[in-house]
């Protein structure tokens, strides 16, 4: 390897592209000077505005990809590359990494339209496609849920936005409703003014809007009231059980009583006789019926059937000389004969 050639190869480069190499320079720095600012001003204004913070770090992370793409396009273009053919091949690249990743390109976007849409937020109570809980982590991939019992849910974004999601932490006040069944004798204004008083007598409760309950539903052994009172978000479930364990023991203090099922079983001790009529089964008597003649079909059957059975017999026979044969045809004639005269004489 020639050395020397390299070298003097080298120096005629720099020597024919100095303003090249100078141009080259000068646009890293003022790129790099540029990427700074532009990145700079973007927090700067994405901070006052009211999107999250996950949106906000995204959209920089675009933007600084894209002014870093630019950026090493302008430095090769200056050193004389053809980017022509790099664009092309980059852009093979990501349409073969879109189409491998199409699944999480899809929970991406769904997430920058959750994020972006305030569909819900961190520390919600969702139910959605069976299950519910908490948020506690929204991502641009995936949803993180807390269930009641403490396990730990990661939902596509995707599932989020192709299924129903009822929020149940989107507003501060939530309404608890009641349905309680008492007896017919009971009577109404006590069990309205008893379940009023319940619920205003925990300070959780709102009084505006009043806690309300109406008769609603006649029942075929009960009488049902629709109630509800309002709370904070947070309190909802002490509110819940409160109420209902204070007027269960309020209903026993003023002796309301509340109706359930009830299964009554009784002995029998006497004797029980059952009606029969009748002395048992009668005899059997024959229908007459009148005879019919067979159809065509049904006579070659029967006739073929026959001949074949006798030939079988026959064959299974010794053979007998030309007199018994004849002596048994004419036996068999006359006992045809006989069996026919006296089916006639039954019938007259």
């Amino acid at each position: 390897m020639d050395f020397t050639k390299i070298w003097n190869d080298i120096c005629n480069y720099f020597k024919t592209n100095v303003w090249n190499i100078v141009w080259f320079f000068a646009i890293l720095v003022i790129g790099i000077i540029l990427i700074k600012i532009v990145l700079t001003l973007s927090r700067k204004m994405l901070k006052h505005t009211k999107m999250e913070k996950i949106a906000q770090q995204f959209i920089c992370t675009i933007l600084k990809f894209i002014l870093w793409l630019l950026l090493v396009l302008l430095l090769l273009s200056r050193l004389g590359v053809e980017v022509t053919g790099i664009l092309t091949a980059f852009s093979a690249v990501l349409l073969a990494v879109g189409m491998a990743l199409q699944n999480a390109i899809a929970n991406v976007a769904n997430g920058i339209i959750i994020i972006s849409s305030h569909m819900f937020k961190k520390g919600d109570y969702i139910i959605t496609n069976g299950v519910e809980g908490n948020i506690t982590d929204i991502n641009f991939m995936f949803t993180t849920l807390i269930t009641p019992d403490n396990k730990k849910i990661t939902m596509p974004n995707s599932t989020l936005l192709n299924n129903n999601v009822t929020n149940l932490g989107a507003y501060k006040k939530r309404r608890v409703d009641f349905t309680f069944s008492v007896a017919y004798e009971s009577d109404v204004d006590t069990v309205k003014k008893i379940v009023t008083d319940v619920m205003a007598s925990n300070g959780k409760v709102y009084l505006d809007p009043a806690p309300f309950c109406r008769l609603k539903v006649l029942n075929a052994s009960s009488i049902d009231f629709f109630s509800n009172c309002w709370c904070d978000n947070e309190d909802y479930w002490e509110v819940y059980y409160y109420i209902v364990e204070n007027v269960y023991n309020e209903f026993k203090r003023k002796n309301i009583s509340v109706p359930y099922n009830q299964l009554e079983v009784r002995e029998r001790k006497d004797i029980v006789t059952m009606p029969v009529s009748g002395k048992g089964l009668p005899k059997r008597v024959e229908k007459v019926r009148e005879p019919h003649e067979e159809s065509t079909m049904a006579s070659l059957t029967k006739l073929f059937t026959h001949k074949k059975k006798d030939n079988n017999q026959k064959a299974k026979q010794p053979k007998k000389n030309k007199s018994e044969a004849k002596t048994e045809v004419v036996k068999e004639a006359k006992k045809e004969a006989t069996s026919k005269q006296t089916k006639v004489n039954k019938r007259k």
